[in-house]
């Protein structure tokens, strides 16, 4: 099982911008995909950016154009850059790792991105 830390949430005004970082406990060079969800309260859980180890990405279409998704192996972390926040992105923020194409998936703690005034 892949421990996986969030941090960089918090509050953030209209049209801001933060990143959130994910570090893993194990090296990340060679997991197949990891990236970020996110859910409001009674909403599923839905994919926000994904990065797998090759580096290919995908974003939903709700952050293409504003979110961007990188890994750095050498500190075992996954970024999300987020501009141009929105209230609509407002949600607690989840980083999740798959070993393989068929493993289950880690997630983390979660955390909370406001976008407000």
């Amino acid at each position: 099982q892949v421990q996986l830390v969030e941090s960089g949430g918090g509050l953030v005004q209209p049209g801001g911008s933060l990143r959130l970082s994910c570090t893993a406990s194990v090296t990340i060079f060679n997991i197949y995909a990891m990236g970020w969800y996110r859910q409001v309260p009674g909403k599923q859980r839905d994919l926000v950016a994904a990065i797998g180890s090759n580096g290919g990405t995908n974003y939903a279409d709700s952050v293409k154009g504003r979110g961007t998704i990188a890994r750095d192996n050498a500190k075992n972390t996954v970024y999300l850059q987020m501009n141009s926040l929105k209230p609509e992105d407002t949600a607690v923020y989840y980083c999740y790792a798959k070993r393989t194409i068929s493993s289950s998936t880690d997630w983390g703690q979660g955390t909370q991105v406001t976008v407000s005034s």
